[in-house]
């Protein structure tokens, strides 16, 4: 079984309690569909984490530390910006430097490909910064295109910290309508958000996975210690309170 984690953004506590709930369930292998870093107070630690995984994408706030981030809001630049410190610490041993920026621009990849799924951070049609929303399948053009560029039966994402299934033809279904499980039907395309780890947004502030066994997704929510995350947040001094806050609420 595949456990598939994404938008871990920086948050050790959040990213612990799911490898806790992975392991309890079963799954030996983890693969994660990008944004390690951003937003939270842990970069050099999440990113030490990706020896773990499968595989590892690349999400936006990973290519905004490497290129630029000319889309990005004042607070998320902000974060981008102290990240990048924090990776470039000179307290930090060369060596160390050297393999957080090695895993960035050599170990994390675009897009990875089995012969049933897909696996992008954003879209299949722009696979780092397109999102992904419920409101989008009214959006007839849009979900046309995004399932045109699909290759596969199941296609998984992330970036928006949504969780849900959009099905081709068939609108949205969010995991409390599939009762936290939902399995394809032969012959449809399926895109999967799989929601964030470090970050949610739809209301619930645990932490939310998937696990994928090749027929059926299983979407996981796992509480963690939020107090400790928001504190760890306000401490740093620079990122932003509102950063903190919004995890309390999972918005």
């Amino acid at each position: 079984m595949l456990a598939l984690i994404s938008d871990l953004h920086s948050n050790m506590d959040a990213i612990r309690a799911v490898f806790d709930d992975i392991a309890a369930q079963g799954a030996t292998r983890i693969a994660c569909l990008g944004d390690v870093i951003g937003y939270g107070p842990e970069p050099r630690q999440a990113l030490a984490e990706v020896k773990r995984f499968e595989f590892c994408l690349r999400g936006n706030h990973e290519e905004a530390v490497l290129y630029f981030a000319e889309d990005f809001n004042e607070k998320a630049r902000t974060a981008l910006d102290w990240t990048r410190d924090q990776l470039n610490d000179p307290s930090v041993s060369r060596e160390e430097r050297f393999e957080y920026w090695r895993v960035l621009s050599d170990v994390m990849k675009v897009e990875h490909r089995t012969e049933d799924a897909l696996f992008v951070h954003g879209s299949p049609r722009d696979p780092i910064r397109e999102y992904m929303l419920p409101a989008d399948v009214k959006n007839a053009e849009k979900m046309k295109g995004v399932f045109a560029k699909q290759d596969r039966p199941w296609c998984f994402v992330g970036h928006s910290h949504v969780p849900g299934v959009y099905v081709e033809n068939g609108g949205f279904v969010a995991p409390k309508d599939c009762g936290g499980s939902f399995t394809k039907k032969p012959g449809e395309k399926v895109l999967v958000n799989i929601g964030s780890v470090g970050q949610p947004r739809d209301g619930d502030p645990r932490a939310s996975y998937v696990l994928f066994d090749g027929t059926t997704v299983t979407f996981r929510r796992v509480a963690y210690d939020v107090e400790s995350a928001m504190n760890k947040i306000l401490a740093t001094k620079v990122l932003p309170s509102y950063l903190a806050e919004r995890l309390k609420v999972g918005r």
